[in-house]
C-alpha cells in the first residue's frame, strides 16, 4: 500500500520525468534514452563501450546501438583506444556537448518554473533539501554568500 509519502516522491518523479521529456521533444531529433546515454556518457569522460553500458545500467548491446546512432548524428567520437587495439574509446564530441548544453538550458526553463510555485520563503529550503538529496551544494541564504 502506498503511503501518502510516496505518492508526493511519485508526484516529483512524474514532474521531473514531464519537463525533461518536453525539454527532448523541444531539442527534436534525440530521444530521452540518446539523450541519456549522452549524459552518462559526459559524466564518465572517455571510456569503453562496456563503461558506458554499465554507467547507463544497460547491456552491452543496447549501448552498441545507441552509441552508433550517436555517432552517426555526431554527437559521440569514437576513436581506437590507446590503451588496447581490441576496444573503442568514446567521449561525447563537441557537437554533442552543444546538445546537452542547450538540453540542460530547456529543462532549466521548467524547473525554474516549478520552483517559482513555491512561496519565496520557502525556496532555500527546498533547495536545500533537493541539494541533499542530490549530492549538490544549495545556495547560500546569507546576502553576502557565507554558509
Amino acid at each position: 500500500m502506498r503511503t501518502p509519502e510516496d505518492d508526493v516522491l511519485l508526484g516529483l518523479a512524474r514532474v521531473v520525468v514531464g519537463i525533461s521529456t518536453r525539454a527532448a521533444d523541444q531539442l527534436g531529433a534525440l530521444s530521452v534514452v540518446q539523450l541519456r546515454a549522452l549524459t552518462v556518457l559526459r559524466s564518465l569522460g572517455v571510456v569503453n563501450l562496456g563503461q558506458l553500458a554499465e554507467g547507463m545500467g544497460v547491456t552491452v548491446s543496447t549501448a552498441s546501438r545507441l552509441v552508433d546512432r550517436l555517432v552517426a548524428a555526431g554527437l559521440v567520437d569514437r576513436r581506437p583506444s590507446p590503451r588496447s587495439r581490441r576496444e573503442l574509446a568514446l567521449a561525447v564530441s563537441g557537437q554533442g556537448a552543444a546538445v546537452l548544453d542547450r538540453y540542460d538550458d530547456l529543462r532549466l526553463v521548467g524547473l525554474r518554473a516549478l520552483l517559482d510555485r513555491c512561496a519565496p520563503d520557502r525556496r532555500p529550503g527546498v533547495l536545500a533539501a533537493l541539494g541533499e538529496l542530490t549530492g549538490t551544494d544549495a545556495p547560500s541564504t546569507d546576502p553576502a554568500g557565507v554558509r
